[in-house]
């Protein structure tokens, strides 16, 4: 029982360790290369960019490589910042005694004095009161006629209460305090910082739909056959004018593959059976159309170290039989320029 359980333990490991690892060109399949084909039509993966809808379901296989950043599950900054749910209360104005701590502390000081004044100062005025009562007798007719110390202190507090008053409105209507509150993107300038179409996100794009030409399918058509044939010669070159410069990292990549593995993938004799424009939109200046594509193609495989004719030759695939392929590709160009391929998915 124990030597058993060694031996899984033992295969487990080797199993590890010794698998092969799924390559970049393994990924669409033993042969076909990037077009697809016969062998890369069982193909999971899709790459490239789809503009704004890169990750958006549109029926085919989603695409899983792709240089266009995933769009965010948490709104971007200017979207939180419009929210008025996310944005922080106003911080509430601090007060006359905050704003002026001198006039608030004089003002304090003459209350206080005020009040010691009328404390102690009553209590004093009682006493002399009732000693010049009690010396000059009953029979002193004369009553006091000064102002007394309560009635002085009062006034002294109003007067500074009113230069208070008087010196704050003053200073205030000089120099107002700014409102930020009535700021808005809506009423920023052109192409300033807090202009949203000047900072605008992927989630933002204003996008709109664009009607697909005849001449614009005969284009489609073309690009395909292209794109084969280049592939097929190994034509870096040809591709760079067909493909975008994603795309086109893409095929270069899996051409080193099969040149270091010394094998050549050809697609020969394209003939398209059927296209149909799954969708086309516009995003600001840039033009996009996903087309399903149908088409027949001698697609084999063969190795570059062994002559034609011999044995081994001819890895996978067919010579002279044609096989169908179907792929979802994605066109793009900037307005009145030229229709590159984008993106490639492939059947869901």
């Amino acid at each position: 029982m124990v030597k058993h359980s060694h031996l899984i333990a033992i295969s487990l490991i080797a199993s590890l360790l010794f698998v092969p690892t799924l390559s970049f060109a393994k990924a669409r399949g033993s042969g076909g290369g990037f077009s697809g084909g016969s062998h890369g039509g069982n193909s999971s993966m899709g790459f490239g960019s789809r503009g704004s809808r890169t990750y958006q379901d549109n029926g085919a296989k989603p695409i899983e490589q792709s240089a266009t950043p995933r769009p965010s599950a948490t709104p971007p900054p200017h979207q939180a910042a419009n929210n008025p749910m996310s944005q922080p209360s106003p911080a509430s104005a601090p007060s006359w005694w905050q704003r002026n701590p001198l006039l608030a502390g004089i003002a304090g000081g003459l209350a206080g004095t005020w009040l010691g004044h009328m404390l102690f100062g009553a209590t004093e005025s009682t006493a002399k009161t009732t000693d010049a009562e009690s010396g000059s007798g009953s029979g002193s007719g004369s009553t006091s006629t000064a102002p007394s110390g309560n009635s002085f202190g009062l006034i002294l507090l109003l007067m500074a209460i009113g230069a208070g008053a008087f010196y704050f409105f003053r200073k205030s209507k000089q120099t107002p305090a700014p409102v930020f509150t009535g700021l808005s993107r809506s009423t920023t300038a052109r192409g300033s910082l807090l202009d949203v179409s000047a900072n605008s996100s992927p989630d933002q794009v204003d996008t709109g739909t664009y009607t697909v030409t005849t001449e614009d399918k005969a284009t489609f058509q073309q690009l395909l056959t292209d794109i084969q044939s280049a592939w097929s010669t190994q034509d870096v070159a040809a591709l760079r004018r067909c493909v975008t410069p994603e795309v086109l990292s893409y095929f270069n990549t899996a051409l080193a593959e099969d040149n270091s593995r010394g094998v050549q993938n050809r697609v020969e004799d394209v003939v398209l059976l059927k296209g149909d424009v799954r969708e086309a939109w516009s995003e600001d200046t840039t033009d996009y159309a996903t087309v399903d594509l149908r088409w027949n193609a001698r697609d084999y495989t063969v190795s570059t170290a062994i002559p034609r004719g011999e044995p081994g030759h001819l890895i996978d695939g067919s010579m002279d039989t044609p096989t169908e392929s179907y792929e979802v590709w994605t066109f793009m160009r900037v307005r009145d320029g030229r229709w590159l391929l984008s993106a490639i998915q492939q059947e869901s």
